[in-house]
């Protein structure tokens, strides 16, 4: 059973190796300075973004990649 969230409510986990686009997006968005759309995301993964086999994205994967094409100077 999910452990309730810091308000009492029990939430659904969320699973940083497996996040749908449409959640990731949300979260990019809320934690950073500039909206993310899961076109944004499709966009990214056309150019090569890592995915899971299940059309998932995995955060970690997704940041490193995102840094490895900031050095990349395009």
């Amino acid at each position: 059973m999910p452990e309730p969230n810091a308000d009492g409510r029990q939430g659904p986990q969320l699973n940083p190796q497996a996040l749908r686009l449409d959640v990731l997006a949300r979260i990019l968005s809320a934690s950073g300075g500039r909206q993310v759309s899961v076109e944004n995301l499709e966009a990214d993964i056309e150019g090569g973004a890592p995915t899971n086999p299940d059309g998932t994205i995995n955060l970690v994967n997704y940041a490193a990649w995102l840094v490895g094409e900031m050095g990349r100077g395009d």
